[in-house]
């Protein structure tokens, strides 16, 4: 898990014990059916891999677009995550983008 989400996993009372980390994780993803992305877009950037250009390159990221089919859940496609810079993930060929506010939709 990126270190910034692990203050947000302690304040939701999430045991760190069943938490895992991104080197403990990613390769499993070539592996998946489906990764599911609930609001997040920094952690799931695959510019920060790809684009040496980018404002995250290098940043440790889940490598979710590695799944057979990725569904990822966001307010908007306008939305970008904290760093301010759009998301590739969200427009790969196997990525499924389901948009609308969680109280609404």
């Amino acid at each position: 898990m990126p270190g910034q989400l692990n203050v947000l996993l302690a304040e939701a009372g999430v045991p760190y014990d069943i938490v895992y980390e991104l080197d403990e994780c990613n390769d499993d993803f070539a592996e998946t059916d489906v990764s599911i992305v609930l609001g997040a877009s920094d952690t799931v950037n695959s510019g920060a891999l790809d684009d040496p250009n980018s404002p995250i390159a290098g940043m440790p990221v889940l490598k979710v677009w590695d799944a057979t089919t990725t569904i990822a859940f966001k307010r908007s496609m306008g939305s970008t995550g904290y760093a301010g810079v759009a998301n590739p993930t969200f427009y790969k060929e196997n990525t499924q983008m389901l948009l609308g506010d969680a109280k609404d939709t």
